[in-house]
């Protein structure tokens, strides 16, 4: 039962680590390496950060994940964030493709309360939260 637990929480995550996979190719292109990290894949380096300091303020980030795929601007943003980050996979296991629409609307209903769309979303919350009592544990990492 916990093999076809683990095979029906990364397919329904899938659609969202297809768009993960896409902005990886892109990545890659751009110079980053990835690894693999329990279950998951990181992508950072090369030229990411230079394409996110690019993007609106507003829209720049260490690190953001799409289901099983987390990029960074490089790779020990991501193990300073991978706790966070991880809160926000299993997010993904839990909501699949709705994620997206749920995220959103989430940082929707805070910026019309006159909160920070970020900070105040349901989601970072509970990354932000989850992450907070998080104690460090050895990774499994593969360089692939």
């Amino acid at each position: 039962m916990p093999v076809l637990h683990s095979v029906l929480r990364y397919a329904w995550a899938f659609p969202a680590t297809a768009v993960g996979l896409a902005l990886l190719l892109i990545a890659c292109v751009a110079g980053a390496t990835v690894v693999a990290i329990d279950g998951t894949i990181e992508v950072g380096g090369g030229h990411i950060a230079r394409l996110i300091a690019r993007l609106p303020r507003c829209m720049r980030f260490n690190a953001i994940t799409f289901g099983h795929v987390i990029m960074g601007i490089d790779h020990e943003a991501l193990a300073q964030c991978r706790s966070h980050e991880r809160v926000h996979v299993r997010q993904y296991e839990r909501w699949g493709i709705l994620f997206f629409p749920l995220y959103l609307g989430s940082s929707l209903v805070q910026l019309l309360r006159g909160r920070n769309p970020y900070w105040h979303n349901h989601f970072e919350q509970e990354a932000c939260r989850v992450a907070a009592l998080a104690t460090p544990e050895p990774s499994a990492r593969r360089d692939l």
